[in-house]
This record gives structure tokens, C-alpha cells and sequence, in this order.
């Protein structure tokens, strides 16, 4: 765990981060990306950390993979790319950077290692984790296939090396209807994330079978809060991603991987939007979409609000907190994703 006294001591040392209104002044084109949900006294914190990630990037041959959950300073701040997980697994392979700093959590920065071990790649919190990711284990692949024989596991793109390691192809949400119908078997396996797989199953000719886990923000959402929400405020289009429990989506207008909820809100512009997922999504596009107001509850995910930009720069500086997988497991869990990459790609996805 980071000692944040210790961090910003030596940070202080090295960059003037005192928090400049005129510094802030000065960068209006980034701010411009998010002066709607940002106000000028923290983007006048921001600032300084925006400059000196910015510089370092440079020097060091650094990108930065922004995950859509990630906070609007971040997301438009310091990324250099930013989607969901297979837009940020297929930029990872695709890099020519040295560096690699994950803005994100533990499973994303495990990819972007297996798919370039050559690079360096950089976690800014070691302990950005994940619900799902930590549901399943290579033990809990090995008792779904001796329960269904001969069944292909499609395992979410949301879970450790290991687990991608004892799996056939992985998926994210934006391809897992599609990656199970092209399995062969009329069985499938998914895992952990139980909701995705019935919200597959709804959609798929296939038997979908899977493991009990799920997100721990997705979960909360229920179908009474969407219809009291709709009751109370008429109008507002409901956009929920297939995290989310399947009366959840049922109850939706439209449901979609983060990159597909981006793609209809871009597309429809609904006067009013009420996006079914982590709260950070509607921040980042606020400002590229001014005539959408963008209203209801906000779910946090407390793991991938462990990224700041003070952890962004600080491993940026010494290089700290690198991803290692072993390289048998980085060997088998590449064929999974790899298999995910191509097929999609073969799909058009």
C-alpha cells in the first residue's frame, strides 16, 4: 500500500503542484473537455499534475490507457486512449510505447501485460481490484467444466491471468453475446458474472451456463428503482449496461457495453439520459454532449476510484508498481484474449 505522506513529500520535491488558477488559465484547451462537471477551483488543482504527467509521459515514452469509469481529470486530463476493455485490451497490443501506465484496475493492467510483455506496465494502485475479477479462480473454471463436459468457457475479460489462463476465449460486454454464438458446442460456460450471462442468454441460441459472481455496482441497481425513476421523472431515456441484473435491463430503453452506451447517447441525444452504470461514465461526455442532461442515481466503483492523478504521477517518476505475470500463465491466458481479439475482429465488432 502507498504511503501517502511519503508520495507527496517527494512529489512536492521534484513539481511545483501548488494548486494556479493561472496554470489552469493556461490549459482551457483541456479543461474545455470537462469545464461541465469540473469546477475552475479543482481544475486549478488539477492543473499541475495534468502538466507534469503530461511532460513525464514524454520523457519516459509513456501512454496512458484511460478506462470510461475513470474521473473526468484523468479520462480527458492524462489518457492518451480511453474506451472500454477490449478498446483499451486491442490498444495495448497496438502500442509502440515503452511504457504502459494502466488508468484502470488490476485485471486491465494483467492484459495490457499479457498482450505486450515486452513493455513496461505500470499500475498506479496495486490494490484497484475487482469484484468479479475476484469471484472466480482457476480452481472454479476447472469444477463448471467437470459439471458441463465438453463445454467451451467464455470467461469475462474482467478476471485475473489465471482465470483467462484455464479458459477457451474471453469476452467483454460489447462482444460476449457474439463470442458465445460463435462457439461450437450448444453449452456454454461464462463466468463470473452471472447478470452478463443471463442478459447473454436472452439474447443467444445457445445454453448458457454460468458462475454465480457479479459487480459490485451493477448489482444495485433494481428494477423498482427504474420504474419509481421513470414515474418521477417521464422522459428520461434509461441506458443500462448488461452488468446489471436482467429485470434491470428489461426495464431499460437500451442496454449496452460502455462503448455501445457511448455510441446511442452520441447517436440518439436524448433531452434526458439516466445511464445505468458507473457514475463516472455520464461525467466524462457531459461536455461533448451539452444538450443531454444527464440525471439519476450514481453508483461509484470504489476500486477504480483508487486511480488519482497523484498515484498517476508518482509511479510515472519512479517506475514503481510494474505488472508481472508468469510467463506460462501469460502464455495460456494470451491465447484467450488473443482468440476474443481476432474473432472480433473477424466479427466486425
Amino acid at each position: 500500500m502507498l504511503d501517502l505522506t511519503h508520495v507527496r513529500t517527494t512529489l512536492s520535491e521534484h513539481y511545483d503542484l501548488t494548486p494556479s488558477p493561472e496554470l489552469a488559465a493556461s490549459m482551457q484547451d483541456i479543461y474545455a473537455r470537462m469545464d461541465r462537471v469540473v469546477a475552475p477551483p479543482d481544475w486549478a488543482i488539477y492543473a499541475p499534475y495534468v502538466k507534469a504527467i503530461n511532460a513525464l509521459k514524454k520523457e519516459s515514452n509513456a501512454v496512458i490507457l484511460g478506462h470510461n469509469y475513470m474521473t473526468p481529470e484523468i479520462f480527458h486530463g492524462v489518457s492518451d486512449f480511453v474506451g472500454d476493455s477490449l478498446q483499451l485490451a486491442m490498444k495495448a497490443q497496438d502500442v509502440e510505447a515503452d511504457v504502459i501506465v494502466q488508468a484502470g484496475v488490476h485485471f486491465m493492467a494483467e492484459t495490457s501485460k499479457i498482450l505486450s510483455p515486452s513493455k513496461t506496465v505500470l499500475m498506479p494502485d496495486m490494490q484497484a481490484g475487482c469484484s468479479l475479477a475476484e469471484s472466480i479462480t482457476a480452481e472454479g473454471i476447472e469444477e463448471m467444466r467437470a459439471k458441463y463436459p465438453g463445454a467451451p468457457v467464455v470467461s469475462y475479460v474482467n478476471t485475473t491471468a489465471e482465470v483467462k489462463a484455464a479458459s477457451d476465449i474471453c469476452c467483454t460486454s460489447s462482444n460476449a453475446v457474439q463470442i458465445v454464438n460463435a462457439m461450437e458446442s450448444d453449452t456454454v460456460i461464462m463466468t463470473p458474472d452471472q447478470y452478463l450471462a443471463q442478459n447473454v442468454a436472452n439474447e443467444s441460441f445457445k445454453n448458457v451456463v454460468y458462475w454465480p459472481g457479479s459487480c459490485i455496482v451493477h448489482e444495485q441497481y433494481t428494477a423498482k428503482d427504474l420504474r419509481d425513476f421513470r414515474e418521477w421523472n417521464p422522459g428520461t431515456r434509461l441506458i443500462a449496461h448488461p452488468e446489471c441484473p436482467p429485470d434491470v435491463v428489461a426495464e431499460a430503453d437500451f442496454s449496452g457495453s460502455t462503448s455501445g452506451i457511448l455510441k446511442y447517447v452520441h447517436e440518439e441525444k436524448p433531452e434526458k439520459a439516466m445511464l445505468i452504470t458507473e457514475c463516472s461514465m455520464a461525467s466524462n461526455i457531459a461536455d461533448e454532449l451539452p444538450e443531454v442532461d444527464f440525471v439519476g442515481p450514481c453508483n461509484m466503483c470504489p476500486y477504480m476510484k483508487k486511480i488519482t492523478l497523484e498515484k498517476v504521477l508518482w509511479v510515472l517518476h519512479t517506475m514503481e508498481n510494474q505488472v508481472e505475470v508468469d510467463a506460462q500463465v501469460a502464455d495460456k491466458a494470451r491465447l484467450s484474449v488473443q482468440r476474443m481479439i481476432d474473432l472480433s475482429r473477424k466479427l466486425g465488432l
